[in-house]
């Protein structure tokens, strides 16, 4: 609140503000809360193809095209109205913030520990000035910031967890948003009310590693006195909202207990979405994951005997370097044979300060391309015939918007997408019983 006083002492409250989110869900949480807090601040917030008079990019550099795309923002952004402020923030922003500082049309550029401090530094900013950055070391960033997206009234993503202790070999998160920390669950609850108060129908739960949470940098894995089931199941009782969704979450922390939680629980829905990145052994320790893909076919097995309406998402890399034929054909076998829903297929992105970046066995891009191709087909199929299973059975609908053609669209609990005839009388931000068909 100070930060807010502050800016609205020293600017001028009329200017407008446009947002751009690159990346993941925990990226777009984050954007709606800086976007709340300079609408609070008197700015008039406008669509990103709008002019304005500042341009925020939240970003994200899980892949070489992350960066690319921020980069081709920025240059839409000058060709469209050369007098506006451009601030960069985000993963991108975090690794690389000289790099950005280079790209013509930069203002400021903000890293993990300053991007909420952002009207301090807008309330200083000039066009024409140098450009500005912002970066402390992630290694001294400890602080666990709230944020929760309140873009339309019928789902938020609710930020609970930050940060990474893993260290995969290809991955660059750990050093963009530090070490792993959560909120409470005091706090979470206490945010779980305020959105209930606002209408919203379902919280999506998010995180870097959702698993991990309750671990603070500051304690001990023996002092460690809160952890996900334990949030889980507080939430199962609380009142106000109607349906929590697990956004993502690794399967060595995905145990036994927890899908045993979900599999009675009315209020967790049933949809786990785990990353695998490769169903090769020989290429999971060369990623340094922290499982095999014995545990992860197990996980899935287990899931489906207690669960078997759930919906199971997959992330899944391909060319990796080492990944010939053959070790690709154990991750395509394997994900053929689960009894999975869809895949989030991404092509390896060779990425600076990681490991992998000096492995041997580059594959060529023209094969890595092949195979996204091979396993995207195989998702479809996936997502395909899971669909058809549920034709002809009702499901719990949460019914979002109307699309372009007046159909009004939705999600089952189990993540099944819906359209709606609009001559049906079902509203918007309800949850019914729907016959899929």
């Amino acid at each position: 609140m100070v930060i807010i006083d502050y800016f609205c002492k020293t600017m001028n409250q009329n200017l407008s503000v446009a947002f751009h989110t690159l990346g993941c869900k925990l990226n777009y949480s984050e954007t709606s809360s800086l976007s709340n807090m300079l609408v609070k601040a008197g700015m008039i917030k406008k669509e990103f193809e709008e002019e304005a008079d500042i341009y925020i990019i939240n970003t994200c550099s899980v892949t070489e095209n992350a960066d690319k795309e921020c980069k081709q923002i920025v240059q839409k952004i000058q060709n469209k109205n050369p007098n506006s402020f451009i601030v960069i923030t985000g993963c991108y922003a975090q690794l690389k913030p000289k790099e950005i500082a280079n790209i013509k049309g930069v203002d400021l550029v903000l890293g993990a520990a300053e991007k909420f401090n952002l009207l301090y530094y807008l309330s200083f900013l000039q066009k024409g000035d140098p450009v500005k950055i912002a970066c402390n070391d992630i290694e001294n960033y400890n602080e666990f910031k709230e944020s929760y997206s309140l873009n339309d009234r019928t789902r938020t993503f609710l930020k609970v967890q930050d940060g990474c202790d893993y260290n995969c070999s290809f991955c660059t998160i750990p050093l963009a948003r530090g070490k792993s920390r959560s909120n409470t669950i005091e706090r979470v609850l206490q945010q779980v009310e305020l959105l209930a108060q606002e209408n919203i129908q379902e919280i999506v739960l998010t995180g870097i590693n959702l698993g991990d949470f309750g671990k603070q940098p500051s304690l001990n894995q023996a002092e460690k006195k809160e952890n996900f089931l334990d949030l889980l199941k507080i939430l199962d009782k609380t009142t106000g909202i109607n349906r929590f969704r697990i956004s993502s979450i690794e399967p060595n922390l995905l145990n036994n207990e927890i899908i045993e939680f979900v599999a009675k629980s009315n209020k967790i829905m049933p949809h786990f979405h785990i990353p695998l990145q490769s169903g090769s052994d020989t290429i999971l320790k060369l990623m340094q994951r922290r499982y095999t893909s014995n545990l992860y076919s197990d996980r899935i097995n287990t899931i489906k005997k207690l669960i078997p309406h759930c919906c199971i998402g997959v992330d899944v890399i391909v060319g990796f370097p080492g990944e010939t034929n053959e070790l690709f054909q154990e991750t395509f076998h394997l994900l053929h044979d689960l009894n999975i829903s869809y895949l989030h297929v991404f092509t390896y992105s060779e990425r600076d300060n990681t490991k992998a970046i000096s492995f041997e066995g580059i594959v060529p891009m023209q094969i890595r391309k092949e195979r996204n191709k091979i396993l995207r087909n195989l998702s479809y199929q996936k997502m395909q015939y899971f669909t058809q299973q549920f034709l002809g059975t009702s499901r719990k609908v949460l019914f979002e918007k109307q699309d372009i053609h007046g159909n009004l669209y939705g999600y089952s609990d189990n993540y099944i997408r819906v359209l709606a005839n609009p001559h049906l009388d079902i509203q918007e931000n309800s949850i019914v019983n729907y016959l899929l068909h």
